[in-house]
């Protein structure tokens, strides 16, 4: 199987050394993975920035949907400004609706992006048509696509992360992402002549019974496990 390079996300510092030592290719920082991942602190972000692996900065600002008022955009353009600040390779952004990408926002963040390496978040998969916002994200400039094809994961949004291929022609990378683990890597790839996958590697454990008493806490969480990357990194 060819040379795939491996995106871990995670969102704590426990999550970040544990992508690095199982020899995750590149980081995606995020907070909040349990609500589909939100802007990481500041902190973290500067954590991340002493790594030795590329690290990508997860920009969403609220949990929810894709559609953000004037301040929140402007929130996101202060997180963009921070995480070039310290060095980081890129971000992960995206802005739309039912109409697809909303280009305003988009011109607003991909300049504060200026000289960074940018990814479009899965906003493709809730946002549609798939087609117009592909060629949005193309005419951008945009590197990489983070897809799971508008299904629940990777695998099973498969054929239309086929047609995003054909579609962008190699002009940009699909990413796959949502679900894509040591047993469904390979189906992937084999279907797909994707460069780069992307995947949580974590593990399920009991939270703290207290914790979850208490409302701090569902009761499982899931961390990063550098074993589970390892594996990951064998599979393909």
């Amino acid at each position: 199987m060819r040379d795939v390079l491996l995106e871990v996300c995670v969102d704590s510092p426990e999550g970040l050394a544990a992508a690095v030592e199982g020899g995750a290719d590149r980081i995606e920082l995020c907070a909040a993975l349990g609500l589909g991942g939100l802007t990481p602190a500041p902190g973290l972000m500067a954590r991340a920035a002493r790594v030795a692996v590329p690290v990508m900065v997860l920009i969403r600002p609220v949990a929810g949907g894709f559609v953000y008022d004037q301040a929140t955009v402007e929130a996101a353009v202060e997180d963009i400004r921070a995480a070039k600040a310290l060095g980081l390779a890129g971000v992960v952004v995206g802005a739309g609706g039912p109409e697809g990408l909303d280009l305003p926002v988009m011109e607003r963040l991909m300049a504060a992006a200026d000289g960074m390496d940018v990814t479009l978040h899965r906003v493709i998969d809730v946002i549609g048509p798939w087609e117009r916002a592909l060629d949005q994200a193309m005419a951008l400039g945009i590197r990489r696509v983070l897809s799971s094809g508008g299904a629940a994961t990777a695998l099973a949004g498969i054929e239309r992360l086929a047609a995003m291929e054909t579609r962008s022609g190699g002009r940009l990378v699909v990413m796959p992402g949502s679900g894509v683990t040591a047993e469904t890597v390979g189906p992937i790839l084999r279907r797909l002549e994707t460069p780069e996958v992307h995947a949580s590697c974590s593990a399920t454990e009991a939270a703290d019974p207290a914790l979850v008493r208490l409302g701090f806490a569902g009761e499982t969480v899931r961390r990063t496990s550098a074993a589970v990357v390892r594996g990951m990194k064998r599979a393909m």
